[in-house]
């Protein structure tokens, strides 16, 4: 897009009651001080914005006079299409015009945002401007005309293994997300590698109290089992000699009841059955008996002395036969096998305990081992957070020096700082212009002008925006480089009233 200017017409505008500029693609202004010569800059700001040409807010009323309207018009020329704005006050009140046709302020600002962006348009205009934005807003304009380092660009210029690692997690995540991810996982091992060097220590301080066995495991563990294998050996000889002594046991008693039952038998049942006299009457009526009832009366005694006779020999017949069964029998003293298990015990012991504290220092030696392993993969896991976030720092680092030179190859003498690196490695935005080394802050007037047309020529040609440009105090810098598109100088000349000659470039 291309602006030209091609009559500015002042009514009542500050100083000027009744001015007409006509703009050539060189308009030079001279006058001594107070002559007006800004406020024709200022006038076409107000026209389009309300502002100076610093963007600030201003009175455009008569200074030295009274007046009941004030109004400025510009006829603009758009990629060659004439378009006549009219921006004035009448009353104090707002008057907005569109080729002469009187508007609404929306409508007017509606048309001035769609013909250019407000910002550009006064980096443009005023090469001033551009510096009293804030440094971030600076930043800005300048890079959204350069487009960032892709990942595979960055990534080619950093160190092989920072490459390689920073390429692999860049298909997941985006760099971000992999700097939250390892920020945290940092962390949690910074926290669990303090913990696992906290046991480990103390692991290794519990083994070191231990003497270390030295024994051959295999030979303990050999003997041991020797003595377990006699141990069970005579364990199970008792256990079969008490299940030989309990039948031998389980015999004696049942002679022992035997003997006691015949003994009883033949001492008192015998005799008491034996002379069990033989009633003669009735033990109920007392009546004498007969003959035949006293002869059952004596057949059923001898019935039952036969009985008795028969049970009680078989009652001897019976213990007879367990006699001969335990005769046969033998009682096993276990004793001797208790004393030989004890002793075997006794004998195993000492080898028990060189077992057991060659399994406690082994265990412990296995715990430390597995401890030191711990430490050490959470180590590895920290370690590997760190330099994924180093390698982050390292591409950030990287990528601010690539879009650095990016924009630095715009610029023919001026130096844009875009990036500070802080003490731990971050990477901090930042903008500032340097010229011959000195900050923009710094520059003499005429440094700062021509500062300002050489970053106004970047942003026209990079935003193909062309307007005219007004270089206020012009009498301060000797020479500089035609800029793009119309030329407006103003100069102080003493003693000369306002002078406005359109020539050629």
């Amino acid at each position: 897009m291309k602006i030209n200017f091609k009559t500015l017409t002042l009514k009542n505008f500050k100083s000027h009651q009744d001015l007409t500029v006509n703009f050539g693609e060189v308009t030079q202004i001279t006058g001594d001080n107070a002559k007006g010569k800004s406020s024709i800059s200022e006038a076409i700001t107000f026209l389009l914005y309300g502002t100076d040409p610093l963007g600030s807010k201003m009175d455009p009323t008569p200074i030295t006079y009274a007046a009941d309207e004030t109004l400025v018009q510009v006829l603009l020329e758009i990629d060659e299409k004439p378009v006549l704005l009219g921006r004035g006050l009448k009353k104090g009140k707002a008057q907005y015009y569109i080729n002469e046709v009187p508007s609404k302020a929306g409508e007017f600002n509606e048309l001035v945002e769609q013909l250019f962006d407000k910002e550009l348009f006064l980096s443009l205009f005023n090469p001033n401007y551009f510096f009293s934005l804030h440094w971030e807003k600076q930043r800005a304009m300048v890079l959204q005309f350069v487009t960032a380092p892709a990942n595979k660009e960055v990534l080619k210029e950093l160190p092989e293994l920072q490459g390689n690692r920073l390429g692999e997690l860049l298909k997941k995540h985006s760099l971000n997300d992999i700097e939250e991810i390892h920020k945290e996982n940092k962390k949690k091992k910074d926290k669990q590698y303090i913990a696992a060097q906290s046991r480990t220590k103390t692991l290794q301080e519990q083994l070191s109290q231990l003497t270390d066995p030295k024994q051959d495991i295999d030979s303990l563990n050999a003997e041991f089992g020797s003595i377990e294998k006699q141990i069970q050996e005579l364990e199970m000889k008792r256990n079969q000699a008490f299940e030989k002594n309990r039948e031998y046991d389980k015999v004696r008693l049942k002679i022992d009841w035997l003997q006691e039952q015949i003994t009883t038998n033949a001492k008192i049942h015998w005799p008491k059955l034996k002379h069990e006299p033989i009633e003669k009457e009735c033990k109920t009526c007392k009546q004498p008996l007969t003959t035949e009832a006293v002869k059952v009366v004596e057949t059923d005694k001898e019935n039952r002395m036969t009985e008795f006779r028969d049970a009680h020999e078989k009652l001897k017949t019976e213990r007879n036969s367990l006699q001969k069964q335990l005769s046969e029998m033998e009682f096993i003293d276990t004793e001797e096998l208790k004393e030989q298990i004890s002793a075997l015990y006794e004998k195993g012991q000492p080898i028990r305990e060189a077992i057991r504290i060659h399994s406690q220092y082994e265990g412990l030696k296995t715990q430390v081992k597995n401890a030191e392993a711990d430490e050490n993969s959470t180590l590895q896991a920290l370690n590997d957070s760190i330099f994924v976030l180093d390698s982050i720092k390292a591409f950030r680092a990287k990528e601010a020096e690539l879009q650095a030179e990016k924009v630095q190859v715009l610029f023919e003498t001026l130096s844009i700082k875009l990036f500070e690196q802080q003490k731990n490695g971050e990477i901090k935005n930042v903008f500032e212009i340097v010229m011959d080394g000195k900050g923009y802050s710094k520059l003499s007037l005429s440094e700062g002008i021509r500062a300002g047309l050489e970053l106004r020529e970047v942003l026209s040609k990079q935003s193909e925006v062309v307007t005219p440009v007004f270089i206020d105090n012009a009498e301060s810098i000797t020479r500089f480089k035609q800029p793009t598109g119309q030329l407006i100088t103003s100069r102080v000349i003493a003693g000369q009233e306002l002078n406005i000659e359109a020539v050629k470039a």
